[in-house]
């Protein structure tokens, strides 16, 4: 068997709910059915909306589920080098743009109005260079315009996916106006430097991929694996999130609870059928539940 890495990536902008919960269980379940390697990482770039010691809760909420991770654990705010590096590499790909959201999303506004059926995307404004007056805000990427460029690949869950990045996204932001590293760039370099061959995640990111096998592709690293489940939802089917008022699964309570009000829960969203009377038995029956399930998918 080809050797497995694969890693749980939470922000530290609060505590972890149900779906991050969900997230981080089938990602560990994913790496010890493949008796892999399964990583923490500390997403905490966006510095303006991290939680002081939240970091240190999600730590404390794994141990206490008994998902033990491999290594050591790293954050990203510790990496900055490996994304100046990178973005040394893709200095012929990249441009400054001075544009602010409002002025993206007027422009985007009157395109819908001359095109009712256009996608919205970054109309390429600041391509040819800045305008008149304007300063650089944020750094963009590149995408290609002619031909085209559509980017498929075949997610073990969703089966083939493929996006028409220069129609669908435009060029992107890897530097944000703030000075921040964007989500885009930071998670390719931070999976190439750790060496992650399997990622398991939500599928509200399954729409960033392309963008990432991309930028993978013009950085010269491996393209993983991709694995996408369902995202958990409110009442108001809005995706669970911090931003949508999501409580903390891990409230400190006793064990017991803990498996019956939230280790069980998930594994039932995930379509997982496991019963089980501690946390430990949790796991034993887990692993092979979701070995079950992804035999059945056709998923392996």
């Amino acid at each position: 068997m080809t050797s497995y890495i694969g890693r749980f990536a939470p922000s530290p902008t609060g505590p972890l709910h149900l779906g991050s919960l969900v997230a981080a269980m089938a990602s560990y379940l994913d790496a010890k059915v493949h008796g892999g390697q399964w990583l923490v990482r500390i997403e905490d770039l966006d510095r303006d909306r991290n939680v002081a010691g939240a970091d240190e809760h999600i730590l404390a909420s794994l141990r206490r589920c008994g998902m033990a991770w491999d290594g050591e654990v790293t954050w990203q705010t510790r990496r900055q080098h490996l994304y100046e590096a990178a973005l040394a590499q893709l200095a012929e790909h990249v441009y400054p743009c001075g544009c602010s959201r409002r002025e993206i999303a007027d422009s985007q506004v009157n395109l819908q109005a001359l095109q009712p059926n256009a996608t919205l995307v970054y109309p390429g404004t600041c391509r040819a260079g800045l305008a008149p007056g304007k300063a650089a805000r944020a750094l963009r990427l590149r995408t290609p315009q002619q031909p085209r460029r559509v980017i498929g690949f075949q997610d073990r869950w969703h089966g083939h996916v493929e996006q028409d990045i220069t129609a669908e996204v435009g060029d992107f932001v890897i530097r944000r106006a703030d000075g921040f590293w964007a989500y885009q760039l930071a998670v390719v370099v931070d999976d190439a430097a750790q060496g992650i061959t399997d990622i398991v995640r939500g599928a509200d990111l399954l729409d960033s991929t392309p963008r990432q096998l991309y930028l993978q592709e013009l950085l010269g690293v491996p393209h993983p694996r991709y694995l996408h489940v369902p995202v958990v939802a409110n009442a108001d089917g809005e995706k669970l999130s911090k931003q949508t008022g999501a409580a903390a699964f891990d409230n400190g309570a006793p064990p017991a609870q803990l498996l019956t009000q939230s280790l069980l829960p998930a594994a039932r969203f995930l379509g997982l059928h496991v019963e089980a009377a501690t946390i430990p038995d949790f796991w034993a029956a887990a692993v092979p539940a979701w070995a079950s399930l992804l035999r059945t998918r056709h998923t392996q």
